[in-house]
């Protein structure tokens, strides 16, 4: 059968800033909500846009400093099993390992109702609708839309509280790779800065004072001319967490639209430079450790390969 959820209302909240001051209101709402601009109209004919408390309208200019409010209902979520195709890395009675391909968006949203990694994993198993909401379908955390690469999911709610109580004490290890423009000062790098909604843009995350603690650490692999490969691991699990640290540090994640100001390179990557390669845990009811690894995909290869041969380092992972 299918899961129903419930309506929900999502109100964003979003200042014009300098840099889109005199935009079309319909381009902003695009914008700060991540919609298209055909949904964005829809949004403000609909009533759902207010440009400092008034109603708004498409073509209207914003000055900058108003503030705009837009409600967006998700639909109820009819949670209904697709089949999807994804890797299965481990599997038995209370955990599955996915490799996730890039692409694919995790859990329903406003703007992805269908085709996501959780349609198809109650498509391959139905036993995680018993799960129910507040245990996320036995999504013990989640993966950017594109990013690729290993994700732990609880099949019994037992498993689940487990591994969300590990998540939480850092025991779970989570290693990812990434391109990331220019090179790291030294062989390491440790960011701890803490990680909020980006008050101008709330599809994006940026590093606020007020934010949630966040540490992610980088080591150097292989460098280019103007990009290397890093290993990354993650120490707290926050939104965009890899992709806004490096940034932070003006070396943002190659292929990264989002975060990278535009910046170019001598290669190009079809997507977010960014794979989950390997993961560890403590097996939550044999107590046996854990550790997979999934290779990096072909489109990521492919942009290694058209690098050729590091300055420095090596492209073989550790």
């Amino acid at each position: 059968g299918n899961v129903l959820g419930r309506a929900v209302i999502e109100t964003v909240t979003a200042t014009v800033d300098a840099e889109r001051a005199g935009w079309r209101l319909d381009r902003f709402v695009a914008d700060a909500a991540g919609t298209s601009r055909a949904e964005a109209r829809r949004l403000v004919d609909g009533g759902h846009v207010a440009v400092d408390g008034e109603p708004g309208r498409p073509s209207s200019r914003l000055r900058e400093g108003v503030s705009v409010e837009i409600t967006v209902i998700v639909e109820e979520h009819q949670l209904i099993p697709e089949a999807i195709d994804f890797g299965v890395v481990h599997q038995d009675d209370d955990v599955i390992v996915v490799d996730k391909p890039a692409g694919i968006v995790v859990h329903p949203g406003a703007g992805h109702s269908t085709g996501t990694l959780l349609a198809g994993l109650i498509h391959r198993f139905p036993d995680l609708v018993e799960l129910g909401e507040e245990r996320r379908y036995g999504l013990v955390h989640r993966l950017d839309r594109d990013t690729s690469g290993l994700l732990i999911v609880a099949r019994t709610p037992p498993a689940f509280d487990r591994l969300t109580a590990a998540l939480a004490q850092r025991s779970i290890g989570r290693e990812y790779e990434a391109l990331i423009h220019g090179h790291l000062e030294a062989a390491t790098a440790t960011v701890d800065a803490p990680i909020g909604r980006d008050p101008h843009r709330p599809t994006r995350m940026a590093v606020r004072s007020d934010g949630r603690p966040s540490r992610t650490h980088f080591a150097r692999r292989a460098d280019w001319s103007d990009v290397s490969l890093v290993d990354v691991r993650l120490e707290t699990g926050r939104t965009h967490q890899i992709r806004v640290h490096a940034a932070s540090i003006g070396h943002p994640v190659v292929g990264d639209g989002h975060y990278d100001g535009r910046r170019k390179t001598s290669v190009s990557s079809p997507r977010s430079f960014l794979h989950a390669r390997r993961i560890s845990f403590v097996h939550p009811t044999s107590g046996d450790p854990i550790e997979l690894e999934a290779p990096l995909p072909p489109d990521l290869q492919s942009v290694l390969v058209e690098l050729g041969e590091p300055l420095r380092g090596t492209v073989s992972a550790r």
